[in-house]
């Protein structure tokens, strides 16, 4: 069996910068498959309906964007650290449309590392994902418990 590797602590977060967490191509398939299980309003599953509604155009859920980001914030950041917990996810902003075709990078900003005397810190962000014309289609602020080494 391969152990797990190493995680780093709270401690060793990039605390003020950003971290570019990594890129996601939307397909017309996935925004159907993903709105027909979870968000299955006309304008995320049927693509001539669609052209004819406000947004002119398939997009993509809210729910299907946000959970872009997630993944990518796993990948990108939080698979390289002890993660305790998810604990609050606020403000969160859907700006632009998601539409087939589009190459979403997320960005997650470290903004506050407090340790709580327990072995972990509650840890404060922001993160964004933008399109490839540089639009910010997702922005929210998040909070987890990552362990700490108590220092």
């Amino acid at each position: 069996m391969i152990p797990n590797p190493p995680r780093f602590t709270a401690e060793q977060l990039p605390v003020g910068e950003a971290v570019i967490l990594g890129s996601h191509s939307v397909s017309e398939a996935e925004i159907i498959r993903f709105a027909s299980e979870w968000d299955s309003q006309y304008f995320h599953t049927d693509p001539a309906a669609a052209r004819e509604s406000c947004f002119g155009g398939l997009i993509a859920s809210g729910l299907h964007t946000l959970s872009i980001f997630q993944r990518l914030a796993v990948a990108g950041l939080f698979n390289h650290y002890d993660v305790v917990a998810g604990t609050e996810i606020r403000e969160v902003r859907f700006l632009h449309p998601v539409r087939p075709g589009d190459v979403l990078v997320g960005a997650m900003h470290i903004g506050l590392v407090e340790n709580d005397g327990r072995g972990r810190a509650a840890v404060v962000m922001t993160g964004t994902l933008k399109n490839q014309h540089g639009a910010v289609v997702l922005s929210l602020q998040m909070e987890a418990l990552i362990a700490s080494s108590g220092e």
